[in-house]
């Protein structure tokens, strides 16, 4: 967008120049034919005219219960005021097109939580992303902490992921080529001014708030899953129906559900009773959340939930623990590692120094 303004005003400096130089000429010409008697006509103006059980699970030691945790079991009231999203109608309205492989057969993805605080645990897990290659990246919230600052969202996010980003107008080298950075909003991320920088710096489909998107045989669904949201986060809400609708839409082979609260989680935030919807029954095949910063995969209602928010921000405890908890890990730092074809996808969560902690295959 940047970008964009200095053409538009380097062009509108030409045109004036050029406006200039036309006029004078034209001055001139006048003189001449008014003393020849003669008239002449001035020329116009120029015009001016986007994871199965583990194969290897690690033995750690799960941390007992401490304290009491509160489960969040209410849909909260909105006490601010989030600022208008354009529609796609209205001017202003920002659009990143689909992307280019979404005919792949194929496709290799990242899934990252919790990770914003520009620190060397990000930058870890940042290069473990980067050896797979992947064709993209999905967020799970908490994208820039601690409280969404515009002068630190660079530093937490562009400094290691800004060549899956487009636009990218940060300082840290060059960005994509088309976008392949697709976060979520987390609780973090809203502080400062309702999310305004964020919704700055990043450039996405949609109201920029929910959205979806295909990539060869799968079809993702960010969520806003924040008290703040205007279209609601309860399971009548105006974004849950649109996440009914399209879900019902869907002619994917696997669609994934991701959010930053987690509906169901052993951690110490726990568990957000107004984020479970009944997404198996819409049509989802597996549900991603962050907020607490461990990674467990769960099995509830015949869906597989994984929380994943290790990226790099302190490590949590795990404190009651969930009858469907299968899987939990807390110890170091990592990201999930997805791949999915036509007819099977695998889930698998690694840690920064490649050990596989859990490896989850679904087929068709």
């Amino acid at each position: 967008m940047i970008q964009g303004a200095c053409r538009e005003k380097r062009g509108r400096g030409r045109a004036a120049v050029f406006c200039k130089r036309i006029w004078l000429c034209t001055g001139l010409l006048l003189v001449f034919m008014n003393a020849c008697t003669a008239a002449t006509e001035a020329p116009n103006s120029p015009t001016q005219g986007v994871i199965n059980l583990p194969t290897k699970q690690q033995a750690n030691t799960v941390i007992p219960a401490q304290g009491t945790k509160q489960l969040q079991t209410t849909v909260p009231e909105l006490t601010e005021t989030f600022p208008p999203q354009p529609t796609d109608t209205a001017p202003g309205f920002t659009f990143t097109p689909q992307p280019t492989a979404t005919t792949a057969s194929s496709v290799v993805f990242a899934a990252i939580g919790d990770y914003g605080s520009g620190n060397q645990d990000e930058g870890d897990v940042a290069k473990l992303i980067d050896s797979w290659q992947p064709d993209f990246i999905i967020t799970l919230g908490d994208n820039n902490y601690p409280v969404g600052a515009a002068n630190h969202i660079d530093k937490a996010v562009g400094q290691f992921f800004h060549s899956f980003i487009y636009p990218y107008s940060g300082t840290f080298e060059q960005g994509a080529e088309e976008n392949r950075f697709f976060p979520s909003l987390g609780n973090h991320d809203v502080i400062t001014d309702n999310g305004k920088p964020y919704f700055d710096y990043f450039t996405l489909p949609g109201n920029e708030r929910y959205y979806d998107f295909t990539w060869g045989p799968v079809h993702l669904f960010a969520l806003d899953d924040i008290e703040s949201e205007p279209d609601g986060v309860g399971v009548s809400s105006k974004q849950a129906q649109w996440l009914k609708a399209t879900l019902a839409g869907s002619t994917s082979a696997w669609n994934i559900v991701y959010m930053h609260y987690a509906p169901y989680s052993s951690g110490t935030h726990g568990s957000t009773d107004w984020a479970r919807w009944p997404y198996a029954e819409w049509g989802a095949d597996a549900v991603l959340a962050g907020h607490d910063h461990t990674y467990e995969r769960l099995e509830e209602g015949g869906l597989e939930y994984f929380v994943n928010g290790l990226g790099g921000a302190a490590r949590y405890d795990f404190v009651d623990i969930l009858l469907g908890s299968l899987v939990r890990y807390n110890s170091d730092y990592g990201a999930m590692k997805v791949e999915a074809t036509e007819t099977e996808i695998t889930f698998e969560f690694i840690t920064r120094n490649g050990e596989v902690v859990d490896s989850y295959e679904m087929g068709k």
